[in-house]
């Protein structure tokens, strides 16, 4: 089974030599790198937030095995939808699932997580994350996962835990990515003030604290899910720290400080 590349030629170039120039110039060769347990990477047209994508993605090491967690910006099936066999394709290559690890995770899941092609045949969030990890490391396997906007904290922490325990079963290194945008269509002013609410949640590792206040503060963070969950499989997985890597809004590109979208990139070690 593969899935295709569903955004190549609009959120990012169609093509290999393209793309791999584009992305060459978005990574940061020379920064200093720590070995993390999770990252938390936008999801925009690369053009938007293709360096703070590249910033986080630079300053980590990337191993040969990722776990994607994405939310699904269309309604979908299940609450967490997985594919465990199959690849994934980019104009940089083909990318295999890594049905060993896919399994571990949703052996731990107690039936949460549904196997569903289907849900990520469409979604952009998971895919624009791909290309940054291939051209940084070539050679990984991936295991994607989509998330439906009904899940609660309680599901979220299922989730987490079984990630963890999928992961610690497998026996691999593996770098779990929490795919994300921050407020949209706001002020930059009002996305700065909103947004650093939700990064000092992330910063403080309270994945209880994160999902509340994008929820008391109205918050319009996509992917506030998936995060909540990435942080809850670090806890479990011994994080003890997190950093902001880089912050920027399509205003910085747009000029347009009126109505901007936020992005944030961090690293859990």
């Amino acid at each position: 089974m593969k899935r295709k590349a569903a955004v190549a030629g609009s959120f990012y170039p169609g093509n290999e030599p393209e793309l791999r120039k584009m992305v060459g110039g978005l990574v940061e060769t020379k920064a200093v790198k720590v070995k993390a347990l999770a990252v938390v990477s936008p999801h925009a047209g690369f053009m938007y937030s293709g360096q703070v994508a590249g910033s986080v993605f630079s300053s980590v090491e990337v191993p040969g095995n990722a776990v994607i967690l994405a939310p699904s910006h269309r309604p979908i099936r299940s609450l967490f939808a997985l594919m465990n066999e199959g690849q994934w394709e980019t104009p940089l290559g083909s990318i295999p699932i890594a049905s060993e690890l896919a399994e571990a995770i949703q052996k731990e899941s107690d039936g949460l997580i549904k196997t569903d092609p289907a849900a990520h045949a469409q979604e952009h969030s998971l895919e624009v994350q791909l290309p940054f990890i291939q051209f940084l490391q070539p050679r990984f396997s991936l295991v994607p996962i989509n998330i439906s906007y009904l899940a609660s904290f309680d599901n979220l922490e299922e989730l987490g835990r079984a990630i963890a325990a999928g992961i610690l079963s497998f026996g691999g290194e593996v770098l779990i990515v929490a795919s994300t945008d921050m407020s949209h269509y706001v002020s930059r002013e009002v996305a700065r003030k909103k947004d650093f609410l939700a990064i000092r949640k992330i910063l403080d590792l309270d994945p209880r604290g994160l999902f509340d206040v994008v929820r008391s503060e109205d918050i319009s963070m996509c992917g506030f899910q998936p995060v909540t969950a990435a942080l809850v499989a670090g806890l479990a997985l011994g994080a003890k720290k997190a950093e902001l890597v880089r912050y920027a809004d399509s205003g910085d590109v747009t000029g347009d400080d009126r109505e901007v979208v936020g992005y944030a990139g961090l690293r859990i070690f």
